[in-house]
């Protein structure tokens, strides 16, 4: 077995990891969960907002 066949080997099994990690992360069963998780750092934004108008001055 030659190196140039390992690196062969190699390249087309980071592919496939890849091609799958794209696959998990595009599927439509968790686009709900990733748009939920993307909106959570606007969440804390809005509570400390809504903190600071209802001290009073």
């Amino acid at each position: 077995m030659d190196i140039s066949v390992i690196h062969s080997i190699w390249t087309i099994l980071l592919f496939v990891c890849f091609g799958g990690v794209v696959w998990w992360a595009f599927g439509k069963n968790r686009k709900a969960r990733f748009e939920e998780d993307a909106n959570l750092i606007f969440a804390d934004e809005q509570s400390s907002k809504k903190d600071q108008q209802g001290e009073p001055k």
